[in-house]
């Protein structure tokens, strides 16, 4: 299902919608601040294994998912005084932190040296998504694991590639230039390491 909300002004009722599908355990593809996304619910094992499936990616390489704030980021992640201050000046932004996983993230959700990727994007639908869910959305890009894959930009390019695999599409109008998050690890030595350089700049 395709559904318009408004970028700036997300209807309520359409935020209560795709919320309740979620909760239910629908995929969705989703607007953020750096392109297209398919997420759905982390606390539903299905909806994340169909996820798997659309993006034909293996279970040794988890996903993202997106927190509300950074006070509901240190609920899944351990993040040090440094990282705090860090991600105080970019977020909400473009960025894609990799932490250490608290007990609360669903194995399915962490690598095998327990650590997870969370964003906080700057895009008011999916604080909207987030915060009436109630907890975490994962997040993944609405293309192949493929750096030259164009990127996805209107609702529906998406429409025609994932029509058929996902139960509700989000058209908030064309992406402004759409780029990957800048990836960067904040792991035990505490030090900032830029993984993939993308649309935030951190260093």
């Amino acid at each position: 299902m395709l559904l318009s909300i408004n970028p700036d002004n997300p209807q309520p009722r359409l935020i209560k919608q795709v919320v309740e599908a979620l909760r239910h355990g629908a995929v969705i593809c989703y607007p953020t601040d750096t392109v297209y996304g398919i997420g759905c619910d982390i606390f539903n094992q299905k909806a994340v294994k169909r996820i798997y499936q659309i993006k034909q990616r293996p279970f040794s390489q988890p996903f993202s998912f997106i927190c509300a704030d950074l006070k509901d980021l240190s609920s899944y992640a351990q993040v040090s005084n440094t990282g705090y201050r860090v991600m105080r000046k970019c977020l909400p932004g473009p960025y894609t932190f990799v932490l250490p996983a608290t007990k609360l993230v669903p194995k399915i959700m962490m690598t095998k040296q327990k650590t997870v990727g969370i964003r906080v994007p700057e895009n008011q639908i999916c604080m909207d998504l987030v915060h009436g869910l109630g907890n975490p959305i994962l997040t993944t890009s609405a293309a192949p694991d493929d750096p030259d894959f164009p990127a996805l930009i209107h609702a529906y390019e998406v429409e025609e590639r994932y029509g058929n695999q996902v139960d509700y599409i989000i058209d908030s109008g064309p992406l402004t230039a759409p780029m990957p998050s800048t990836v960067a690890a904040m792991l035990d030595d505490d030090e900032l390491t830029i993984l993939r350089p993308g649309k935030g700049k951190l260093l």
